[in-house]
């Protein structure tokens, strides 16, 4: 039977998400992902990435 997929091109991963200044939120998850960086846990660092990034900030008013 021939194969009928195509190849998977991926392109570079994402740069990380930067904290929000001011934002205790973020700033809570940009240190648990340097510990789980430091402790070899990529997952949870990724985990803590979309977490970031999901991160709704209030409004400029």
């Amino acid at each position: 039977m021939p194969r009928t997929c195509r190849p998977v091109h991926l392109g570079e991963p994402a740069s990380e998400p930067v904290p929000v200044a001011g934002c205790d939120v973020c700033r809570a998850l940009a240190d648990q992902r340097a510990r789980a960086y430091a402790s070899g846990d990529k997952s949870k660092a990724s985990d803590c990435n979309v977490e970031m990034i999901r991160h709704s900030h209030p409004k400029a008013r």
